[in-house]
């Protein structure tokens, strides 16, 4: 077990800590529990590239992570009205159309592969930084009201624009499959998954970019 997969399995035990803080209205606590994930990440990151410990256990596990801290702050967050449910839902929905699009195709025998789109790291980005910007707001009784509805907006059409992306990109992975021919393996798409086969590209296990 190499150190980064050590500080990114830590990472993932953060994420019921953080949850239950932010259930608790702990938001100190919930804040600087997703700061403490937030530099984990650069750091196993660093330390992969730096003395040549990525693995691809890694390359599935940090993803998974950073996903799951994402989707568990945004969750807790829409329940508590502190962010809407609409934006919620629509982040969830992606990220379980994508899950959903990748074992079809696993399934049918023409996996895709997976590899960030650039509006797939802005979206990430965007939810990273709303998440901050709430817990921040919470936990130092802060109020950026303009700046949260504007990330709030962002980060909505910035989910919607990379969900119609990814659908296009597989949609062209699987065009033909199953009626006489295959497609040829595209470079086309995304998700935040390792190594995997063919078709929508792969990622480098950095962070939850997909």
């Amino acid at each position: 077990m190499t150190i980064p997969n050590l500080i990114t399995i830590l990472r993932l035990l953060l994420v019921p800590a953080v949850v239950l803080a932010m259930l608790q209205s702990f938001w100190g606590w919930a804040f600087a529990g997703f700061l403490v994930a937030g530099i984990s990440d650069g750091v196993d990151g660093f330390i992969a590239r730096r003395w040549n410990q990525s693995s691809r256990l890694g390359a599935y596990l940090d993803p998974v992570a950073d996903k799951l801290l994402l989707v568990s702050v945004f969750v807790v967050m829409g329940f508590a009205g502190e962010l809407p449910l609409w934006l919620v839902v629509t982040m969830v929905s992606r990220d379980g159309l994508i899950v959903c699009a990748v074992l079809l195709s696993s399934v049918m025998s023409h996996p895709v592969e997976v590899k960030p789109l650039f509006v797939s790291k802005a979206n990430t980005a965007a939810q990273i930084v709303l998440a901050a910007l709430v817990l921040g707001e919470l936990a130092f009784s802060v109020h950026l009201g303009p700046l949260r509805t504007a990330l709030i907006l962002l980060t909505g059409v910035l989910t919607v624009a990379s969900a119609a992306a990814y659908l296009v990109a597989w949609l062209r992975h699987m065009s033909g499959y199953g009626e006489g021919s295959r497609t040829s393996n595209s470079q086309t798409g995304d998700i935040e998954s390792g190594d995997t086969k063919s078709g929508i590209g792969k990622s480098g296990g950095s962070g939850a970019d997909a």
